[in-house]
């Protein structure tokens, strides 16, 4: 298991800072996001990266989240900007990027008695995922789906929700995403759902129930941890959460070494 930090939260006046920093204290990969890169700044992230001592191991959203919406053109809007992410995470050589496919409840209508809104959004997303599934294959990377909270999405709430999708597709490149901080909300244990998810489990996000930096809330990350040995996982575990303060640099390598010493009692 491995750690990375989202870049906006590094400590750091400049990407090279931030850079330094991550290398001094022994972070492994940066997550991104299209508030760091644009779309148009793809080329600059390519630059600012080229000879970083800590890699660029992931990306995390969509400029807009309409995979689900009932207007074909938002739809196909997404689609296109999750497969110019996805081309540019393949020749950064990264794990993939992270897509929740809808904020907030459900757009298209409730078709009952042949099919309810969540229904056909189940099988309007299984046919989105294996365009992106090639599409992140043939690039060498990763789609990776995000399950959120009830407060947050309405569709992929659980671990299993997500693993129902990926297996429905049955595709190489696409796998899940768990956030610990997701999780603690809607799984009734996250050991018991990272142990059922298994293989499908390629990145992490790290965030305590406090949605501020581990070690600041109460989730037992050491029990975590063990199951995501038993499973294999050896990938990144991105810090995605707030910092507490005053001093942001001090609470975050804090939590740096907390972390470290989870993993080794798991």
């Amino acid at each position: 298991m491995k750690i990375a930090l989202q870049l906006g939260l590094t400590p750091g006046n400049t990407v090279k800072d931030k850079q330094k920093w991550a290398a001094d204290h022994g972070v492994e990969g940066f997550e991104i996001s299209h508030g760091n890169y644009a779309l148009d700044k793809f080329e600059q992230a390519r630059a600012d990266f080229a000879d970083s001592p800590v890699p660029l191991v992931s990306f995390c959203g969509n400029p807009t989240f309409n995979f689900l919406d009932p207007d074909p053109k938002k739809r196909r809007e997404s689609i296109d900007q999750c497969i110019a992410t996805l081309k540019f995470c393949g020749s950064m050589g990264m794990v993939g990027q992270i897509v929740p496919p809808i904020f907030g409840g459900p757009r298209i209508p409730d078709l009952s008695p042949y099919k309810n809104a969540f229904e056909l959004e189940k099988e309007l997303f299984v046919e989105i995922c294996k365009e992106l599934a090639g599409v992140a294959a043939a690039a060498g990377t990763t789609l990776l789906l995000e399950p959120l909270n009830r407060y947050e999405e309405h569709f992929l709430k659980r671990q299993a929700a997500g693993v129902e999708i990926i297996e429905r597709v049955n595709a190489p490149g696409i796998a899940l995403i768990s956030d610990f901080f997701h999780m603690h909300i809607e799984e009734t244990s996250t050991p018991a759902a990272l142990r059922a998810a298994g293989r499908h489990v390629k990145h992490m996000h790290l965030a305590d129930n406090t949605r501020q930096e581990p070690g600041t809330g109460d989730i037992d990350y050491v029990a975590a941890f063990t199951v995501l040995k038993e499973i294999g996982f050896t990938g990144y575990m991105a810090y995605e959460c707030g910092v507490s303060g005053p001093d942001r640099a001090a609470s975050l390598a804090k939590s740096l070494d907390y972390i470290r010493n989870c993993i080794a009692k798991a």
